[in-house]
This record gives structure tokens, sequence and C-alpha cells, in this order.
């Protein structure tokens, strides 16, 4: 994964490791890493990361419908 570093001015009340896990899920949720990925942003384990996702109500597996029902 190339990377690229970001400095930004945050709000006391904001910590960098809060920022970089909502930073994450919201990365994980809209497709733009995998959860390999987020997990790593967010200095998390991938199995840590899968119940931080469960405590912000994202989906692991994000499949319709149809989809479910032929992998079932």
């Amino acid at each position: 994964m190339n990377a690229m570093a970001v400095n930004m001015n945050l709000p006391v009340s904001v910590s960098e490791e809060d920022m970089r896990t909502l930073l994450a899920v919201k990365l994980f949720e809209v497709g733009k890493v995998s959860l390999g990925q987020a997990a790593k942003i967010a200095n998390f384990s991938k199995k840590a990361f899968i119940d931080v996702l469960g405590h912000y109500r994202v989906p692991v597996c994000n499949y319709e419908a149809e989809e479910m029902q032929q992998e079932i």
C-alpha cells in the first residue's frame, strides 16, 4: 500500500487515536480501503478492527440480498 502523510490540527477533544480510528472506519465503509488496510491505519489487528466496525454499526461484509442468497 502506498502511503501519504497528513498533518492536521485537531481540537484537543479529538485524539490522534480517535482520528485514525474514525478515518479508517469511514474509508472502509465507503470501500476506499480493505479491512486489513483499515485495521493498519487505525493501529488495530483485523479482529479488533472488526469489533470497532461493530461498535459503529458498519458491516464487515456488504452483500446485496441476491449475492447473499447465491453464497448460501
